[in-house]
């Protein structure tokens, strides 16, 4: 469905979930190219933007948590950007349709909007959908803080999957904004020109959403230091712990051992000194308290335990 709002002297057409009856309309009435028509129809593809004599063509990819606000998924957005009108498409609604709604509804409370050109209104679309990678890229931030808060506490399991998950996340991320960096500095050196008059009235905007992109790809980068810098302490305790219980278990059966052996001896069916006696028995179990004491205090003379 083709949802259209008239801005000024732009038109901002919004399509959520496509139909081909919609890729038609936009073939027929505005001549795109058929190869960004492909683009549209089809998901996944890398982020682009092809430059015509009249207009360009943008796939943007942003990251969004799925629905139970676990994993981050990627989004994509696709732009169509003319002189006077801007197209966006998204498969479901996201931060692009936020914003066509929030627009929508001043204008129909009767608030006066218009922009100065087309590329006013992309930066904002831009500037929307940076916003919102921001707040989802400090919800992982506060994911990291969490697993840094409870690396000493007792819960082996759930540690581990808090941490595999963020590191999941992080890495997609990273594989969503670093072509990107590529893409935005075409808008602030100058090859992508817009469609403004003055061009170096855009160069701050452009600046801004690079300033945004490069502050999310640092932030990333922290993050995943982070993350695995909190891995590899918690890998190190997990070893430490597994060590102390080896140590512990190899001291008990160093104890162990000589009792073993005298319990064996005196169990074999021959003729042993002292078993015709019968304080015998209390005698050796005795001498077997008295080897487990001595190696007690030996090992904890020596620090062992």
């Amino acid at each position: 469905m083709i949802n259209s709002l008239k801005i000024g002297n732009l038109t901002w057409r919004h399509l959520n979930n496509p139909t081909e009856e919609d890729f038609e309309f936009l073939k027929d009435r505005f001549h795109f190219h058929p190869l960004d028509i492909e683009d549209c129809k089809s998901v996944n593809q890398r982020p682009k933007i092809d430059i015509y004599d009249d207009y360009y063509f943008l796939i943007l990819h942003f990251p969004n948590f799925d629905r139970q606000n676990k994993f981050v998924k990627i989004k994509e957005v696709k732009i169509f950007w003319g002189k006077d009108y801007i197209i966006s498409i998204e498969k479901n609604p996201w931060g692009v349709s936020q914003l066509f709604e929030e627009y929508e509804e001043r204008i129909q409370n009767g608030e006066e909007m218009s922009f100065r050109n087309s590329d006013i209104l992309l930066y904002r679309i831009l500037e929307k959908l940076m916003t919102e990678s921001v707040y989802l890229l400090r919800k992982v931030g506060l994911d990291v803080e969490l697993i840094n808060r409870e690396l000493l506490q007792e819960k082996q399991v759930k540690i581990i999957e808090r941490i595999s998950v963020t590191r999941k996340n992080l890495i997609l991320i990273n594989t969503i904004f670093k072509p990107q960096l590529r893409l935005f500095h075409l808008f602030e050196t100058g090859k992508v020109t817009g469609f403004t008059d003055d061009v170096e009235y855009m160069e701050d905007y452009w600046g801004n959403i690079l300033d945004y992109l490069q502050k999310l790809w640092d932030m990333t980068e922290d993050y995943e230091e982070l993350i695995e810098g909190l891995s590899m302490t918690f890998d190190s305790m997990q070893t430490n712990k597994t060590n102390e219980t080896m140590k512990i278990l190899t001291l008990v059966s160093t104890i162990i051992l000589p009792l073993t052996f005298i319990t064996g001896l005196y169990g074999m069916n021959v003729t042993l000194p002292l078993q015709e006696y019968a304080w015998a028995f209390w005698a050796i179990m005795g001498f077997m308290a008295l080897v487990a004491a001595g190696f007690y205090i030996y090992f904890r003379h020596k620090k062992m335990m």
